[in-house]
């Protein structure tokens, strides 16, 4: 008996697609499950983001196509995988995002792809869409991926079309990074599209708004969490980048010869990993700590128990307690358990000549504020 396999059709196509996108996963981060992506009923995954005013929106997100002939150790989309394998073409992801677009289900694509048989053949097809909705369509948010190894007028056209662009980094060093990838090359074809989208988006030139973002795969190499926030450190200083994702490599996915399938460490510890990274890395983006601030164990690793800024706390305790009433906010910052927007309603209490008698006067004494009351005077 012969089988025949047919030819998906647009929508089985984006089921497979917006499916494997999820190994991307940047703009996904949350610890809260409502914050999560989400699939659709008609089977396609809406992205929610977080504005800077706290309010949310949606994006479309999906791969242009899932054909890959890179060889990226930790992918399960590598070349030689025996995956479902399928392209969209330009018309018809166009038109499915703008169908979702005008019954106001997304306000913003993020579009990726596997790369199809070179670098600059696959952002071809990627300018290709965003070109076609800029020019007709939508003038709204739009997030590409830039492929790693494309050539700088295939990145530079990337940038004039997009809202954001990113370009995983995946590890911190080319050291970590040939663990992962024998095809690849860390310094031309990452660490040279880093450096371009920066001088390309630098503040006082054409493309300034534009937001470039990058991504480390967080255990897949044998890199250690201080290698990853020294890197963190320096993409943040020199080449300005607006935001830094973590993502847990996903065991089982990976060749059965990568450090991370092989690595002594379990799933439930790299996903702590992946979280403490992320602490590390809001302390340094919101709450004023140094790279040098950030302290880590013996073996290079972040506290798997205790967050990052307690682990500050509890080795300086000089600086402790904190005067609620005289601190300023740098030393407010400083005290496990207040975050961000507590520490702004204390300066405002006080601004408006309010004075604290008590931990309960922050409000209910949860277990932030139980923390905080040991590092606090009042």
């Amino acid at each position: 008996m012969t089988w025949i396999q047919k030819t998906p059709d647009i929508d089985e196509k984006l089921s497979i697609l917006a499916h494997d996108s999820q190994y991307d996963l940047a703009c996904s981060c949350s610890i809260n499950d409502d914050d999560r992506r989400h699939r659709s009923k008609d089977d396609k995954w809406i992205y929610p983001v977080t504005l800077s005013n706290g309010g949310k929106t949606f994006l479309f997100k999906t791969l242009i196509s899932n054909v890959c002939v890179n060889d990226c150790k930790y992918c399960p989309l590598r070349e030689g995988q025996n995956t479902i394998r399928c392209t969209l073409q330009a018309e018809e992801l166009v038109k499915t995002f703008l169908q979702y677009y005008q019954k106001g289900k997304v306000v913003g694509l993020f579009l990726s792809s596997g790369v199809m048989g070179s670098p600059d053949k696959t952002m071809e097809q990627i300018n290709k869409i965003a070109l076609i909705l800029r020019k007709k369509y939508f003038k709204g948010y739009i997030h590409l991926k830039v492929i790693p190894g494309a050539s700088n007028a295939a990145i530079e056209e990337t940038v004039s079309l997009a809202s954001a662009v990113s370009i995983n980094i995946e590890t911190a060093g080319e050291k970590n990074f040939n663990q992962l990838s024998k095809r690849k090359n860390y310094l031309q074809d990452i660490i040279r599209p880093l450096k371009l989208i920066s001088q390309l988006t630098e503040k006082g030139s054409r493309y300034s708004r534009v937001k470039k973002t990058t991504q480390f795969v967080v255990g897949a190499s044998r890199e250690t969490d201080q290698e990853i926030i020294k890197y963190s450190w320096e993409l943040y200083q020199r080449l300005g980048l607006n935001r830094i994702y973590f993502s847990a490599y996903q065991r089982g996915l990976g060749e059965p010869d990568l450090p991370g399938e092989i690595s002594s460490q379990s799933n439930n510890d790299i996903l702590t990993r992946e979280h403490r990274l992320y602490q590390a890395d809001w302390l340094i983006r919101k709450y004023g700590f140094t790279e040098k601030e950030i302290l880590f164990q013996d073996d290079g690793n972040l506290s798997l128990t205790l967050d990052p800024k307690e682990i500050w706390a509890k080795n300086h305790p000089e600086f402790f307690p904190v005067d609620i009433n005289k601190a300023e906010k740098f030393e407010l910052l400083r005290v496990p358990g207040l975050g961000l927007i507590t520490v702004d309603y204390i300066l405002k209490f006080k601004k408006n000549g309010g004075y604290f008698r008590s931990i309960e006067d922050l409000g209910k004494t949860g277990k932030r504020l139980k923390k905080a009351k040991q590092y606090l005077k009042i």
